[in-house]
């Protein structure tokens, strides 16, 4: 168990970084606001409070946040810590990717003292899950067979319900088949049938790297009906398979089914799936696909094979 002493950002590379109180970390991105962040092995960078204190034994007084060190933390040696080691700090779950860098020409550091510890004690790794972490929080490393938290979110697209016209009994349905199958339901949410919204509610959900985001309503033929139009905005990789089944199943009951254009996705590391509007359906196409959507996302989260048998 260690504890965060400092958090640091910059607003560009090759910049010394300053201590912050508080900062929110994005699902595989790093800190929001941070130069180093971004879609990279790199998105977040450790040092132990014991390695600075001994560079200043040298005589050098330097400030955290002068290697360019995103996170330092008393307790652990970072450097020890195999690739793959997984920490959290609070709701925040980091994976260590590498272990020291080539320090490049223009660092201020070497420049002033002719040394730089960055390369050599410095640690790299990517954000699993996103939150806030305040300077003080404990930063701990997970034993072997821990998991992420599996949480979950539902998006109601509705007009009508967003304005309190029409009680949203399928959103409801939906918080309660997840939550009866092991999952947090961290929000649950109506909005208005607009592309926008629902796709920044999506983008803003993965960025705090819930696993699964819900949505119901809006995938049939209407002109409003824009919550794949939404999905598809936000996703960076498909999985048609998963409306491909709900439409494939649902047929045997009705063939209103091959109406649905419900569309399945990933957006960092969040499944987002589109559900029918109705509480019927939902609890229906939840039935057929629950199972294997659990399998999927532990793929997605490195906490399982791939699906080969």
């Amino acid at each position: 168990m260690g504890k965060i002493c400092a958090l640091c950002t910059s607003a560009a590379k090759g910049t010394v970084k300053t201590p912050q109180e508080r900062v929110t970390f994005q699902t595989e991105w790093g800190i929001a606001g941070d130069a180093h962040a971004g879609r990279w092995h790199r998105q977040v960078s450790f040092l132990g409070l014991a390695e600075i204190e001994d560079f200043r034994r040298q005589g050098v007084q330097v400030e955290f946040g002068a290697f360019g060190e995103n996170i330092v933390a008393a307790g652990i040696r970072f450097k020890d810590l195999p690739v793959g080691t997984r920490l959290q700090a609070g709701e925040v779950y980091f994976e260590i990717t590498q272990i020291g860098k080539e320090c490049h020409k223009d660092c201020a550091i070497r420049a002033q003292t002719g040394d730089c510890i960055m390369p050599r004690e410095g640690v790299f790794g990517r954000v699993l899950h996103g939150g806030e972490v305040r300077t003080g929080d404990e930063l701990r490393i997970l034993q072997p067979g821990e998991r992420l938290p599996l949480e979950a979110a539902v998006i109601t697209a509705s007009d009508k319900g967003s304005t309190g016209e029409r009680v949203d009994e399928s959103g409801a349905a939906v918080a309660e088949i997840l939550t009866a199958n092991g999952y947090n339901v961290v929000e649950k949410v109506i909005l208005p049938d607009e592309q926008e919204q629902l796709a920044a509610k999506m983008t803003e959900l993965a960025e705090r790297g819930v696993a699964l985001i819900a949505t119901t309503g809006g995938t049939g033929f209407s002109p409003r009906d824009i919550t794949p139009e939404a999905t598809l905005a936000v996703c960076e990789r498909l999985a048609p398979g998963i409306p491909e089944a709900m439409r494939a199943l649902s047929l045997k009951i009705t063939d209103r089914a091959m109406l649905s254009r419900a569309q399945a996705g990933i957006c960092r590391r969040s499944l987002i799936v589109n559900l029918p509007g109705s509480k019927k359906a939902v609890t229906e196409c939840l039935g057929f696909i629950l199972p294997p959507l659990k399998h999927g996302i532990d793929i997605l989260r490195g906490e399982a094979g791939e699906c080969g048998r």
